[in-house]
């Protein structure tokens, strides 16, 4: 077994209270036993709506966030994945960044989120480099093979169905969710379809709403929400299991009975 966090808040546009309250929750959930923590997108910086100050407080994978994440992640034995507004040279973009940090506190893997949120009513293309469709990066966590991907990524199954093919056994999710009529509804049913289709736990971890809609949730492969948070801050906790993804997977070979390959587009 592998015990997994997600750790729900709403980040601010104060880069140090952000490093402060992850750390902090990072040693939450290690005293509670966690050896992966999970935070939403957009853990280093936040305001809303979107705008220029993103890439003017946007920061570079050595810089000081990634640095307070790989000290948590030493300090307490665990590794960590978080979002982060990363810097790319252009002056009014930045990259919607996923950075994982293992208890050596080396950056293990990076996910770039692929598919931005250009939907109801929102344009975050206007702002963010979208990711290439790259390989997946998976790294390991006791053992347990997890990947990465962010937020509007879960409304598209192929970028999950990647993750599965390369091998993933858990995926994080930071995301951002925007309140919005039924948008709740969506994200806890998208959350449990990722998980049924692919037969893997989904770690997912929200901002705490007005904004956001909260409910970050940790799902099993037969899609059971087994651990949650509701609408404040806060970490939840679930032992995951190598053992119960193959088991799941002997009773329901979807993957294995698929007559369909993904392949990206140009």
């Amino acid at each position: 077994m592998t015990a997994v966090a997600v750790a729900q808040f709403t980040p601010r546009d104060d880069k140090t209270h952000n490093r402060d309250t992850v750390a902090g929750l990072v040693a939450v959930a290690a005293e509670r036993g966690a050896r992966l923590v999970v935070f939403p997108e957009y853990s280093s910086y936040f305001t809303d709506p979107l705008g220029p100050s993103f890439a003017r407080n946007a920061e570079a994978l050595d810089g000081a966030f990634v640095g307070a994440l790989a000290r948590a992640a030493r300090d307490h034995g665990v590794h960590i994945v978080a979002g982060l507004v990363e810097s790319t040279g252009e002056r009014r973009r930045f990259a919607n960044a996923l950075v994982a940090v293992a208890p050596s506190g080396d950056v293990v893997a990076v996910y770039r989120k692929q598919h931005l949120y250009d939907a109801f009513g929102s344009r975050e293309s206007d702002w963010v480099v979208a990711g290439e469709t790259v390989e997946p990066q998976i790294f390991e966590v006791d053992g347990l093979r997890v990947g990465m991907q962010t937020c509007y990524d879960l409304r598209f199954p192929e970028v999950t169905r990647t993750l599965a093919d390369a091998g993933a056994e858990l995926v994080a999710i930071p995301a951002e969710w925007v309140r919005g009529p039924l948008k709740e509804h969506h994200w806890s049913t998208l959350l449990q379809a990722r998980a049924i289709e692919n037969t893997l736990y989904v770690a997912a971890a929200d901002h705490t709403p007005p904004i956001a809609v909260g409910g970050s949730a940790i799902v099993d492969p037969m899609g059971a929400v087994v651990a949650g948070v509701a609408e404040v801050a806060g970490v939840a906790i679930a032992d995951v299991s190598r053992d119960r993804v193959r088991q799941v997977r002997e009773v329901n070979p979807a993957l294995a009975l698929r007559r369909y390959r993904v392949v990206p587009r140009d």
